[in-house]
């Protein structure tokens, strides 16, 4: 989680009651658009301290990104690298934002390329994140979470096996897995409750029907500290 209270002010905060609130302006909107330039795999790592992150489908270019916020200094940054046929890229909410109380607003929006290879990681603190990511070219998916809502939906048919990893945190994660696909899910940790919908145990561990027959296999694993998980099988 990338916003941080400054630590004589946080002591103070807790004892009377006091909140830094943050002084919004305008709405402004960015978008950018991100050739393929011969990328044959991304590797993407998002870094959100609070917000709406929405991450999906819907661009034929490598990555199309819509920024939506109103503390103007808060603008994320993108850093971009590409080495042969990999595209790097890592966006960031920028260094030194605060917790804030206040109308903020700050949404972002990523459409990524359906049939490029992605190893995506997030680090989500606060707020809602909504990863539609079935329709994509998946390899690894981990996201590291605080206490907000993430919902990921990974819904669709798999062209080869991935692992998908969910630590930490205390807010709530519902994923729904793809029926074309053997599933194997697994728990560890200080999880508050866990849901399992269309999937059956088996020892400590969960398999959907398909599991031992399946060609895709897509293993999730979650670790710590998640208040509540609902895995929803196809």
């Amino acid at each position: 989680m990338r916003r941080k209270w400054i630590p004589l002010a946080c002591g103070t905060l807790l004892l009377s009651g006091c909140v830094i609130t943050t002084v919004t302006g305008p709405t402004q909107y960015d978008s950018r658009s991100f050739e393929r330039q011969g990328a044959k795999e991304l590797r993407l790592e998002l870094h959100m301290g609070a917000g709406d992150l929405r991450v999906g489908t819907g661009t034929s270019k490598l990555m199309q990104t819509y920024f939506t916020y109103n503390v103007a200094s808060w603008k994320p940054e993108v850093r971009e690298s590409r080495n042969g046929t990999l595209a790097d890229f890592v966006i960031s909410e920028p260094e030194g934002t605060h917790s804030h109380s206040g109308n903020v607003k700050y949404d972002w929006d990523l459409r990524l390329a359906e049939d490029v290879p992605l190893d995506f990681t997030v680090h989500f603190g606060a707020g809602e994140a909504h990863l539609d990511l079935g329709a994509l070219d998946l390899r690894n998916v981990t996201v590291h979470m605080g206490v907000g809502e993430l919902q990921m939906d990974l819904r669709g048919t798999p062209k080869e096996d991935y692992n998908v990893e969910i630590h930490g945190g205390v807010g709530e994660a519902t994923v729904w897995l793809p029926s074309n696909a053997g599933v194997y899910a697994e728990a560890h940790g200080g999880i508050g409750e866990i849901s399992a919908r269309g999937l059956r145990k088996v020892g400590s561990h969960y398999e959907n029907d398909a599991y031992e027959t399946a060609k895709v296999k897509v293993h999730v694993n979650v670790n710590g500290g998640v208040g509540q998980i609902t895995l929803i099988g196809g």
